[in-house]
């Protein structure tokens, strides 16, 4: 009787000897220890509450990030997620990376309770006004026409530009947007055209935020302000030194000049309507609209100080909304 009741725990010993000794297929050792097979409900709701599919895409992002430096973690040692490597493909800058964010680290925003606010009532007024006139622009102006506007509006911040360029120390680059700015306000019809870029003069972007960060202000704390949108604290003195070398402020005419100022701000518009998708998909996009445009204001001055100009199309479209877009009381006049 008692070889017929240790039959079968024989058996069982046997089998599990078998499976022990067979050698696993690239895998690790087995360990003794036997992990249990679910987490109780109270330890899962410790975790956050990370949905399966979450792990899934992290996982599967950070086997990307091994393989591709584009994919590197953002900051914090998350990796980013599709929608901010779209944003930062559709920037024209690198995908983030714990690199490209605002002074190497995570962004810098103690104001964050505050510019939430601003964010929300931003979104209102953009969904409200802004993105229908850019919708009904890009539907009723054709397309050489919208370009035309681009242009135009690209050709009067050259004063900005080459001012900038000039106080960074950066003559060979001022001399460039000075050549740019003379062909297209006279072959290109007060800059309608682009004969410039055919030519390859390199077109750039350059704004006085820009020139406090090459000048060493390089960390500065967030802050959204309303109508203004994105910006840091650097940038808002910024404002200040570009808001005497702007053209369109120079026009005495309050209707012309609010009308021309209109203009510019829907043509701007219309240029960022392909992020709209991935902003109202986003699960949090306050934090994705503030990563992805300092990310993006950081790389600008990394460029700045490296000397490392991209040619053709630079970052008119993506720099923060110059202070000449504003409708705003001419002081002084």
């Amino acid at each position: 009787m008692n070889v017929i009741r240790t039959l079968p725990l024989l058996v069982l010993a046997l089998v599990l000897s078998a499976c022990a000794g067979k050698p696993a297929r690239d895998s690790a050792p087995v360990s003794v220890e036997v992990a249990p097979a679910a987490a109780p409900a109270a330890d899962v709701a410790n975790t956050d509450a990370v949905p399966a599919e979450a792990v899934a895409d992290t996982a599967t992002e950070a086997t990307q990030a091994s393989t591709d430096p584009a994919a590197a973690p953002v900051t914090g040692g998350t990796a980013p997620t599709n929608a901010e490597d779209d944003f930062a493909a559709l920037y024209g800058g690198p995908a983030p990376t714990a690199e490209g964010s605002e002074g190497g680290s995570a962004a810098y925003d103690p104001w964050e309770p505050f510019n939430r606010k601003v964010h929300s009532f931003n979104n209102v007024v953009d969904r409200a006004v802004a993105r229908p006139l850019a919708t009904a622009y890009t539907r009723v102006v054709p397309r050489f026409a919208r370009t035309g506007v681009t242009n135009f509006f690209s050709n009067l911040r050259a004063p900005v530009t080459i001012t900038n360029q000039l106080l960074q120390g950066r003559p060979d680059d001022a001399w460039d947007s000075l050549g740019r700015f003379l062909m297209n306000s006279t072959l290109g019809v007060g800059g309608l055209f682009d004969p410039a870029s055919k030519a390859m003069v390199p077109r750039r972007s350059e704004d006085f935020g820009q020139t406090l960060g090459a000048w060493g202000w390089r960390g500065s704390r967030y802050v959204e302000l309303p109508f203004f949108g994105p910006r840091t604290v650097r940038d808002v003195f910024g404002l200040a030194g570009d808001i005497p070398l702007s053209p369109i402020r120079t026009i005495e005419e309050d209707k012309i000049r609010i009308g021309l100022q209109g203009l510019q701000l829907v043509d701007m518009r219309s240029q960022l309507m392909a992020l709209d998708d991935i902003r109202d998909n986003a699960v949090d996009e306050y934090a994705l609209t503030r990563d992805a445009w300092l990310q993006r204001r950081n790389y600008q001055i990394e460029n700045d100080l490296r000397g490392k100009h991209a040619r053709g199309k630079d970052a008119d479209d993506t720099a923060p909304i110059p202070v000449d877009a504003m409708p705003m009381p001419n002081w002084g006049n």
